[in-house]
């Protein structure tokens, strides 16, 4: 490949970065994931030196991520009648004051337990309303709707070099320092972010009229989102993967210690593996121009997820583990980007909020529900078993959902001819 080639490859998979408002949310929200992803290795390690309990790492998982499911399908509803951009910047700032109160805790010698499940779950409240209304924002910070799945791509590639990053960060700063580091880090870090989101020049949302309550509009959402063959086969198959394959994080520790005989830093060196690869299928997908094909992928990457898991939980070599949780990281970012992408490409616009919060419901509020699974799972069979047997059922429903996500790709088709802006 040539020079020139190189570079129109590489503007071709950062287009989205030509506009401002998109810029300045890349560059802040890159700052602030990284200090998220610390205190999300920070947390689960200190739980587990505290209490050396598998069922207390998915216990912990599951209070801090439950109130995604209750609450995130009325936030879609509230995200709706507001401004997104006001939304994002309440949520963050909040964020910020809960990870300085984790530090605080830490540097008085009263953190524990219990503490950090009540802060993660008040976390969890903002994360319900901060997630949607960010995913159905990206659609506010690019003016043309071919770049719409760049942009989302490129907020995937965001999260996973966070996800890269900040683990091996924190991974050396436990080792020489301690875990309240990571957590003053993190709450300092939520700043970048919501300095960006005040220079944004971008005109208020078409917010939706309340004409009718909540209540029934979320009715009205739930319909829309689960009546639509298209978007409920998609729901259906990231909320599979979201409870069986995902929780296989909150049980890393323990591989790190017990299985690969490793310390922190090998804990972080694990989640920094698999943070690589999702980093690298999210540049691919932002690499792809429209959504064309992405059916036919989403269960593709998905049964490799489930298959990489399966084959990681077998696995007593470090360097082995490593590679396997890098093919797990690309098949889980190939399958929730490409799902997002989907879903974005065909709602309604007045609907986009609610069907969003759907899809965090799906993606992140099934979660804490698998990490109970997988911690009470691995009490019982072990760690490793655990996830053979989590890995194998997302390979499975992978293949059963094939035929119905195929089906997808003439709405795709006909979504991509029509003319207009992104918003």
């Amino acid at each position: 490949m040539t020079l020139r080639a190189l570079r129109a490859a590489f503007r071709n998979i950062y287009r989205s970065l030509k506009y401002r408002n998109y810029r300045l949310f890349f560059a802040g929200q890159s700052v602030s994931l990284i200090g998220s992803w610390m205190q999300r290795v920070a947390l689960p390690w200190l739980v587990y030196r505290l209490t050396d309990s598998p069922f207390m790492l998915g216990l912990v998982g599951f209070t801090n991520q439950v109130p995604g499911l209750i609450i995130a399908p009325m936030a879609g509803v509230i995200i709706d009648r507001l401004d997104r951009r006001k939304v994002i910047i309440a949520t963050q700032t909040l964020a910020m004051v809960q990870a300085f109160t984790l530090a605080g805790l830490y540097y008085a010698g009263k953190l524990e337990v219990w503490n950090i499940i009540a802060l993660g779950m008040i976390l969890g409240v903002v994360n319900a309303f901060d997630i949607p209304a960010r995913q159905s924002f990206v659609v506010r910070m690019v003016e043309k709707k071919e770049d719409l799945g760049n942009a989302i791509a490129l907020n995937s590639s965001m999260v996973h070099a966070a996800r890269l990053i900040g683990p091996t960060i924190a991974g050396i700063i436990i080792a020489a320092t301690s875990e309240g580091v990571c957590l003053v880090v993190n709450g300092i870090s939520f700043a970048f972010v919501i300095v960006s989101l005040l220079m944004m020049r971008v005109g208020p949302d078409r917010v939706l009229r309340a004409r009718r309550r909540a209540l029934e509009e979320f009715r009205a959402g739930f319909r829309y989102a689960f009546g639509s063959r298209f978007i409920r086969a998609v729901l259906l198959l990231v909320a599979t993967v979201a409870v069986m394959g995902m929780p296989y994080a909150v049980l890393l520790p323990v591989f790190a210690r017990e299985v690969v005989h490793g310390g922190p830093r090998t804990f972080g060196f694990l989640m920094a593996a698999s943070g690589s690869g999702a980093l690298a299928g999210a540049l691919y997908l932002a690499s792809r121009r429209g959504a064309q094909g992405l059916g036919r992928l989403i269960p593709t990457a998905a049964a490799f997820f489930g298959v990489a898991l399966a084959a990681f939980s077998l696995s007593t070599s470090f360097v082995l583990s490593m590679a396997l949780l890098f093919a797990a990281g690309v098949g889980q970012i190939l399958t929730m980007a490409s799902s997002n992408t989907v879903i974005q490409s065909i709602c309604d616009e007045d609907k986009r909020g609610r069907v969003m919060s759907f899809y965090v419901m799906c993606f992140m509020g099934t979660v804490p529900f698998g990490n109970l699974l997988a911690g009470t799972m691995a009490s019982w069979m072990g760690a490793p078993n655990t996830v053979l047997v989590c890995g194998s059922i997302c390979a499975l429903g992978a293949v059963a959902s094939w035929r119905a996500l195929a089906a997808i790709e003439p709405r795709l088709a006909r979504a991509a001819a029509r003319p207009g802006p992104a918003d």
